[in-house]
């Protein structure tokens, strides 16, 4: 079983430059007004549809939980080394949870969440700028 998340874009050839990055992956399918990637780990099918506009962050935001601090490193050296400006959040407590992550945000606005949960809490945010939009831009694009 595979998620499928489908994602409307303004520059298709943007968005697969973007994606294909932070994917580490080539899509396995591109044509005009679409693009397709089927990813194992995670598992998903994830599709980019061109359309005249699009308002960024439709859903709040997306992310990919991993299993340790230095994966959520490593994924933000490797992105950074890519032209992608990310902004860190060590050790905050978000979403009932204190975590470490950073953050990138694709063309059309919408913002990807790499995160570590390292234990529960029982509040939502202390000083965190928890799963608030717009939070960064992606450079050199």
């Amino acid at each position: 079983m595979k998620m499928h998340v489908g994602v409307n874009v303004t520059d298709l050839e943007k968005s697969i430059g973007f994606y294909t990055k932070v994917f580490n992956s080539e899509p396995v399918k591109i044509k005009p007004d679409y693009a397709k990637f089927l990813l194992d780990d995670p598992g998903l099918n994830f599709t980019l549809n061109l359309k005249d506009a699009v308002s960024g962050n439709q859903v709040g935001h997306f992310g990919f939980q991993v299993e340790n601090q230095e994966e959520v490193l490593q994924h933000k050296d490797r992105l950074v080394k890519l032209g992608f400006f990310s902004r860190e959040e060590m050790d905050v407590t978000c979403c009932y949870a204190t975590q470490d992550k950073f953050w990138v945000t694709d063309p059309d606005g919408n913002e990807w969440e790499f995160f570590y949960t390292k234990g529960d809490v029982e509040t939502m945010a202390t000083h965190s700028t928890c799963c608030v939009m717009n939070r960064l831009h992606l450079t050199g694009q």
